[in-house]
């Protein structure tokens, strides 16, 4: 008997201390993993009681809040409550998301854990306010965006006829994100709403639009790049040795006849420079022929790796928000290459993808990863951690970044080039912007027009933005594409 009471004593004394353990594992590693926990009820009903954290645009011209927590009394006890606000609304939504009694997106969804105050780096001084009696609060979250920038960009869009957009503009030496809109967007204001039933009308109405305001165009939707691809086309040709640079001499027949007879042909049939023209002016005028035939010497596999090197089919970027991945097909057939080396067949691109491209080249072929957050700050202002630029890949040389960024100048440069009249000296006057036209062909737009793609960077000499702009059924990329490139490179500039 005695034995057996002793074994059982054993028994509870090792789950007593088991227990022990975890619950004191749980309060000191698992801490902030429970409360951000959706289903907590508890932290439900605090996230109201504590002012979170603001979102801040630091960029040029900033800073500028565009989200953040105010007091308001509760219409049942009369108690102070902190409910989310967004001064800018649409303008920013792409980029804050919004933060709602049921999930948060974007910034809000990404950084969740320092705007709420339960991250590992705020507990200490959650502790030490605790204890000296003042309320927690949540940490700031400084981005990189440009107001100066961002506000161009949406206005921009707005302005472009009311066609379904995504513009993205970077800071090619660091990756920064400085602009990323969205047009249409939404309000969302709309919901943070603390009354479950008015939410779910907001949310219901939202999902059910036809024009998708959720959705951000910027970097979770793809389109057919068009001429703008031919970037990655020359920089496989130069960097491969297949084609000796922007001077030497590339067939452009009108048409071409591809290996499987179909015939491709220039636009609205255009002679190019009489079917032999140097790779740079087939360039500013945008030859599908000559950079079809680039695209075969160059064989489809090839061509995919350069694109590969800017970012395309990289199904993890993130800036931290999740990037729907760019896609140039695998491709063997000689006649689908062809197609595909002029951002035709299947291949898709977002506009973040498009910033990308021409980050690349005005960074001398190395392209720095994207990112939107530049710091996080405690409420006693130290700062928890921030956001060092790192290189995701080496492109191409700096020499073919060279050749590569003469031919984009020359498109906005010379009178002939596509861009000339609206990137051009006609627009700009003495600055100048190195880029590319695209206008692809795409079934989905609905009113029969071609999407309009533009990508670029500025100054050409000294680069400092780089910008990628789609416009879904806006036609020519130089006519609703690069005017809107332009204003936002002019407003982050200071030029006029």
């Amino acid at each position: 008997m005695n034995r057996a009471l002793f074994r059982l004593s054993l028994a509870c004394l090792v789950m007593f201390v088991l227990l022990l353990i975890n619950v004191n594992y749980v309060q000191a590693f698992e801490s902030s993993t429970l409360a951000d926990k959706p289903g907590n009820a508890r932290t439900f009903d605090q996230q109201f009681q504590y002012q979170r954290g603001s979102i801040i645009a630091d960029g040029t011209g900033g800073p500028l809040t565009i989200a953040e927590s105010l007091p308001t009394k509760t219409s049942t006890s009369g108690n102070t409550i902190y409910q989310r606000h967004y001064p800018d609304g649409a303008m920013y939504a792409p980029i804050t998301g919004y933060d709602s009694i049921y999930g948060s997106t974007g910034v809000e969804a990404a950084y969740s854990k320092y705007l709420n105050g339960t991250a590992p780096g705020l507990q200490v001084q959650n502790l030490i306010s605790l204890l000296s009696g003042k309320a927690k609060q949540g940490a700031t979250v400084n981005l990189t965006v440009s107001p100066k920038a961002q506000k161009a960009a949406y206005q921009a869009l707005l302005s472009d006829g009311g066609h379904q957009a995504g513009v993205v503009a970077l800071n090619p030496r660091t990756g920064a994100i400085l602009a990323m809109a969205s047009d249409p967007s939404y309000n969302p204001n709309l919901l943070t709403t603390l009354d479950g039933t008015k939410l779910n009308k907001v949310d219901k109405r939202l999902l059910a639009d036809p024009s998708q305001p959720l959705l951000n165009r910027a970097i979770n939707q793809t389109y057919p790049p068009g001429s703008s691809f031919k970037i990655i086309t020359s920089s496989a040709g130069f960097s491969t040795g297949k084609v000796a640079g922007p001077q030497a001499t590339i067939a452009a027949p009108q048409p071409l006849r591809l290996p499987n007879g179909n015939l491709l042909n220039n636009d609205a049939d255009e002679d190019c420079f009489g079917g032999h023209p140097q790779v740079i002016q087939a360039f500013l005028l945008s030859c599908n022929t000559a950079f079809a035939n680039i695209g075969m010497k160059v064989g489809g596999p090839t061509l995919r790796s350069y694109a590969n090197k800017f970012g395309w089919n990289d199904s993890g970027l993130a800036i931290p928000m999740p990037v729907s991945p760019s896609v140039i097909p695998k491709i063997t057939d000689p006649s689908f290459t062809a197609m595909s080396s002029i951002g035709q067949f299947d291949d898709q691109v977002t506009a973040l993808q498009e910033a990308m491209d021409a980050a690349a080249i005005a960074n001398h072929g190395t392209l720095m990863r994207p990112y939107l957050m530049q710091s996080v700050q405690a409420p006693d202002l130290t700062t928890i951690t921030s956001t060092t630029p790192s290189v995701l890949s080496q492109a191409v040389t700096s020499q073919v970044a060279s050749d590569v960024g003469s031919m984009m100048v020359q498109v906005t440069q010379n009178p002939d080039g596509t861009a000339y009249q609206t990137a051009g000296p006609p627009a700009v006057g003495s600055l100048v912007i190195a880029g590319k036209t695209g206008t692809a062909e795409n079934t989905v737009s609905g009113a029969g027009l071609d999407d309009a793609v533009f990508t670029c960077y500025a100054p050409a000499s000294n680069p400092q933005i780089a910008v990628g702009v789609i416009v879904k059924g806006g036609g020519f990329g130089a006519d609703a594409a690069a005017p809107i490139a332009v204003k936002i490179i002019e407003a982050y500039l200071g030029v006029h």
